[in-house]
């Protein structure tokens, strides 16, 4: 069957009764179920509640709220009815919310109970505790669309300056959500865990996975590591969807996972942050019989970039895998032509137009049909493709090119170390120096002596961090990312302080 309108991905195979969402308490305590049924009568009522209040093709809706169920309903009903979704970060300040809001143009919004009163300012709003009212109950078609057309708006996270706003279209997630389709038998009919927020790529695309192959969402309203072992226990999940850091909180909550069997899962993907060989190691511990997968993807170019192998070469440990059928790599700022590392430059049916309202930046990201990804990437001798760091991470010490993440990848192989995070700071003599924040194991307390010595012994010298410290977790962004740009903050700070004292 061919379909116009990414809303009508939701599996037609997937019978009325059985579950489509499951929705969890931060705890894991179960809040309500919806069926695939009742969605679809849900999502068609709620898209004709949409267009009764005078929206037209074309108007931008914005979500502005935790996690739900509804927020699923109202996103899909959105598309549904020919209108622009756009997906906003709650967690983000005052200011920020209301640039997206008119940087999106958007018309009309949902918003939850904390941030209601600041988008109503701006906007016509409804709670989402109200969202009820705007049912209109009755059959709804979605409406055919061109493969052009804008169905969502996704905002990057904003790390310097503004967020952009990525304007993302039915064809291109269309192609997205039905280019794996050996994804069908690992969720057909199953339970998959999404815990991301629903306003950022990963969460938002994997809903779309579970829906296009007709599984169960156990979604939870936000991300805690107990709340996550206990749904993933109590509701024998077969597939699990994170980001890194996600999981290194899931590992240290050793009495949480003493008491709950997660041999159920089978499917284990992380992905919109580097991951070592070592984290896979201890994925496999934590999930024995699932088999593992570093996902990657950007909001602007698309939420799939690499699978398996075509001539069924197994992927290499820490590997992303090969470039997928219809998707055009090449590096850039290699050594010479043809270089096998350098800057992802991509080109995929899910590329973004260019960002809303930002002319510049879509000229430097958006080169000739290419998007430069701004990953530095390796390929080996059989095509697959491994990330090495950011480039705008990189920075120079003493003349020589420091990628956080390579640095990071080494200091995860000392056995004491749980989370690394490696960032610069300023220095008079090699312009800017490495140092680590680490989080130890549960149990195990490792020296900063030792932890250089071990970056010595194992890497270039010149990348070894001057200065380590301990702490018992890192700070996170809106995405559950970690966030490096408060750490860099906090590092200038520290290293000050202890220049000061040694004068």
């Amino acid at each position: 069957m061919t379909i116009s309108n990414l809303a009508a991905i939701l599996d037609p195979a997937a019978p009325d009764i059985q579950d489509f969402i499951i929705q969890l308490s931060p705890e894991g305590h179960e809040e309500l179920r919806l069926t695939y049924g009742a969605a679809r009568s849900r999502i068609a009522a709620m898209a004709r509640g949409l267009l009764k209040r005078g929206l037209v093709r074309g108007n931008a809706v914005a979500i502005v709220a935790a996690n739900s169920a509804d927020y699923l309903v109202l996103y899909m009903a959105t598309m549904a009815a020919g209108l622009v979704s756009v997906c906003v970060n709650h967690k983000l300040p005052r200011e920020t919310v209301a640039h997206i809001m008119i940087d999106s143009g958007v018309k009309f919004a949902v918003a939850d109970a904390e941030r209601a009163p600041l988008v109503r300012e701006l906007v016509p709003t409804l709670a989402m505790a109200e969202i009820g009212s705007m049912l209109d109950p009755g059959p709804f078609t979605p409406v055919e669309m061109e493969p052009e057309e804008v169905a969502m708006v996704l905002y990057t996270s904003g790390s310097t300056g503004l967020p952009k706003g990525v304007p993302l279209t039915h064809g291109g997630y269309i192609w997205a959500t039905t280019a794996t389709p050996e994804q069908r038998p690992v969720i057909d009919g199953r339970k998959v865990l999404i815990a991301a927020p629903l306003f950022h790529m990963n969460g938002l695309f994997s809903a779309k996975l579970v829906m296009v192959n007709g599984g169960t969402i156990v979604l939870m309203t936000a991300f805690t590591a107990r709340g996550y072992i206990r749904a993933i226990d109590r509701h024998r999940v077969s597939m699990i969807t994170s980001v890194p850091t996600m999981l290194a909180l899931v590992m240290r909550e050793t009495e949480e996972l003493a008491k709950s069997d997660l041999t159920c899962v089978t499917t284990a993907v992380t992905g919109s942050a580097p991951s070592t060989p070592e984290f896979f190691e201890q994925m496999h511990r934590l999930f024995p019989k699932a088999e593992t997968a570093n996902s990657w993807g950007t909001t602007e170019s698309g939420p799939i970039g690499f699978g398996a192998h075509p001539q069924g070469i197994a992927k290499p440990r820490g590997a992303l895998g090969y470039p997928r059928k219809d998707i055009e790599v090449k590096f850039v700022g290699g050594a010479e032509t043809g270089s096998t590392q350098g800057v992802l430059h991509i080109r995929t049916p899910a590329l973004m137009t260019g960002y809303y309202n930002r002319e510049a930046d879509t000229r430097r990201r958006l080169i000739d049909g290419w998007y430069d990804t701004g990953d530095v990437m390796r390929r080996d001798e059989n095509g697959f493709v491994f990330f090495v760091g950011r480039a705008d991470d990189m920075f120079q010490c003493g003349g020589e090119n420091v990628y956080p993440g390579e640095v990071e990848k080494l200091l995860g192989q000392h056995p004491d170390v749980s989370q690394v995070c490696v960032v610069p700071v300023a220095d008079e003599i090699k312009y800017q120096i490495p140092v680590a924040f680490v989080v130890p194991k549960p149990g195990t307390t490792p020296s900063e002596d030792a932890l250089r010595r071990f970056a010595l012994d194992n890497g270039p010298a010149y990348a070894h961090p001057r200065a380590v410290w301990f702490v018992t977790e890192l700070p996170l962004a809106g995405t559950n990312k970690i966030d490096r740009k408060a750490l860099i903050e906090r590092a200038a700070a520290a290293y000050r302080r202890e220049a000061a004292r040694q004068v």
